[in-house]
C-alpha cells in the first residue's frame, strides 16, 4: 500500500490538471497564431505562471486499489500484484494465467 500523502498528491495533480485544461489549451493555441515574437514570449509566460502541477505530464498512473506507482498496467488500472491475486480468484473474466 502507497502512502496516503503521495496518493493525495496524485489526486490534487489530477484536479490541478482538470482545473487548468482549458486554459492551458488556449494558451497554446495561441502561442502557435501569435505572429510576432514578442506576443509569443508575453503568452509563454502566461502559461509559466500557471500552476506546474496543471500540468499533465506531472501526472503519474497509480493501482485503483493499492496506489502502487510501479508494475502498472493500463488495461485494467492495477498494479501488477493485484492483477495477478484477482485472475487467481477469477474476477477478471477472459484473463488467465499463461503458462509455456
Amino acid at each position: 500500500m502507497a502512502k496516503k500523502s503521495l496518493i493525495q498528491r496524485e489526486l490534487k495533480r489530477q484536479n490541478l490538471v482538470t482545473k487548468f485544461e482549458k486554459k492551458r489549451q488556449l494558451l497554446k493555441q495561441q502561442i502557435q497564431q501569435a505572429s510576432s515574437l514578442k506576443e509569443k514570449f508575453s503568452l509563454h509566460r502566461k502559461l509559466q505562471q500557471l500552476p506546474k502541477n496543471s500540468s499533465k505530464v506531472r501526472l503519474h498512473n497509480r493501482c485503483l486499489i493499492t496506489g502502487r506507482p510501479k508494475g502498472y498496467f493500463r488495461d485494467f488500472g492495477l498494479s501488477r500484484h493485484v492483477l495477478r491475486e484477482m485472475v487467481h480468484q477469477g474476477l477478471l473474466p477472459g484473463v488467465t494465467k499463461s503458462s509455456w
